[in-house]
């Protein structure tokens, strides 16, 4: 079956591209009072300004809002989580891996729930942070449907050079926002991005009537709901508190950030090197590590000799010492210290012990990082990723993750990323020396581009070192 979104239809668009991009330079520059910007449609011209107003950048990345633990929780509780298979079945019709577009479904706050669709447009999409997760909305990263339609409340579409951000000029989107059918408040938003076969007026009216039917549905469900028997009352379960979030900031830094949030407030600490390494390890390894295992993660194996003297030969019939040596009492030691320390701090993160792990989930920025590159958001992770894990430490726990994030960042990259996303990590420390990455960049760049030279002599330098 072919996909309803493979009859391209050709958009005459108001002005050309050339001058709506001239007018969005003016006013990036600062020159709101420009003529060109008459050659704008009002309606962008008014999100543009509303995009400064904001403090947007011309090439901002979208924030990722949502964790994957977050994002899954919080999707299966939205009330659009029940029509999600009507959205696919109006939306993307026939086989959806290959329709040209890729259809969004969104919170109020302009958050992405869920991205569905061509794969390599997600691919594509994805590499300036069009993922679940992101926030689309116009303080977030200017002009774009998604969070233009919620602005305004009403169905948009947005043409290529019309964004605000230049990230996302190179697409085209038709969005309109999805009303609670009784208090009519906007729930959310449905976006469908891809060339100019999103742009078209069939594509307006097929979004448009795709969020009148799920309002339509929303409605017909409840009143269902209504018409069935009462249920028993049931005494109400007390207040579940939620957890406290924590995220340790560990990138390009060795003395790492902990960041803890709950319910009224927000504390930030700085833990030591050694703090640094135990709190990661849990974090890592979250089923709970035992204090032989933690031990050789932070102090290696030998760490019986290393770590402090050697324990004395027991009597003959006296029992035997608990523990794994010299390493484990002076990791015991160290506990004691961050559990101190974390009880002032962060009194939701106190290890537990047998198996030492934590009660409360932390996530790492590194983890952010891989998380996001899962989605396919290349652009996002390498902004994202500011530098090693821990980069002073010699831990073998930590050495070992360290590899586990470069690598996965270097193989996502080289595999899908765009060249503009390859020659930005190609910058970094992580990628100084990487031949091999250099002359992938060199193979995607055109023949008579300008950037080709530098390249060439970078991997001459770097092989004549050699």
């Amino acid at each position: 079956m072919s996909s309803s979104w493979s009859q391209r239809r050709e958009v005459s668009p108001e002005t050309s591209r050339l001058l709506i991009e001239r007018a969005h330079e003016e006013l990036v520059a600062g020159n709101a009072a420009d003529e060109r910007l008459r050659d704008v449609r009002l309606l962008v011209r008014d999100s543009w300004r509303r995009s400064l107003d904001s403090l947007v950048g011309a090439e901002a990345l979208p924030p990722l809002d949502l964790t994957a633990e977050e994002l899954e929780a919080y999707r299966r509780a939205h009330p659009l989580a029940a029509v999600i298979d009507m959205v696919r079945g109006l939306l993307l019709p026939g086989e959806a891996s290959e329709s040209g577009v890729v259809v969004a479904v969104g919170d109020a706050a302009g958050r992405l729930l869920w991205v569905e669709g061509d794969r390599n447009v997600r691919r594509l999409t994805g590499d300036m942070g069009f993922v679940e997760g992101a926030n689309w909305s116009e303080d977030a990263v200017g002009t774009a449907a998604p969070g233009t339609a919620i602005t305004l409340d009403r169905s948009v579409q947005i043409t290529g050079a019309e964004h605000f951000n230049r990230l996302v000029q190179p697409w085209s989107c038709s969005a309109a926002p999805v009303h609670d059918p009784e208090t009519r408040r906007i729930l959310g938003v449905i976006d469908v991005t891809g060339g100019l076969e999103a742009v078209t007026p069939q594509a307006q009216l097929l979004v448009d009537a795709t969020a009148r039917a799920i309002e339509g549905e929303l409605l017909v469900a409840r009143l269902r709901a209504r018409a069935e028997p009462p249920r028993p009352a049931r005494r109400a379960p007390a207040r579940r508190v939620e957890p406290t979030r924590a995220t340790l900031r560990v990138l390009g830094r060795d003395r790492a950030q902990l960041e803890v949030t709950g319910e009224g407030f927000e504390t930030v600490s700085e833990l030591g090197p050694r703090h640094a390494e135990l709190l990661l390890m849990l974090a890592v390894h979250r089923q709970g590590l035992s204090a032989e295992r933690l031990g050789d993660l932070v102090y290696g194996e030998s760490a019986g000799d290393a770590a402090g003297p050697p324990h004395r030969e027991a009597p003959r019939g006296a029992p035997a010492p608990r523990g794994g040596g010299a390493g484990t009492v002076t990791l015991r030691a160290e506990m004691v210290r961050l559990r101190k320390a974390l009880t002032t701090a962060a009194p939701a993160l106190v290890p537990e012990s047998r198996p030492y792990r934590l009660g409360v989930e932390v996530e790492t920025d590194a983890h952010q990082v891989l998380s996001l590159l899962d989605r396919g958001a290349h652009r996002v992770a390498l902004a994202a990723y500011r530098g090693d894990v821990l980069p002073d430490s010699v831990a073998p726990g930590v050495e070992e993750f360290r590899d586990t994030v470069r690598v996965a960042l270097r193989e996502a990259l080289m595999a899908e990323a765009s060249v503009d996303v390859l020659l930005a990590f190609a910058e970094t420390d992580a990628a100084a020396d990487d031949v091999e990455l250099l002359r992938l960049c060199l193979s995607m760049l055109p023949a008579r581009s300008p950037r080709r030279a530098g390249l060439v002599a970078r991997i001459e330098r770097l092989e004549a070192d050699d």
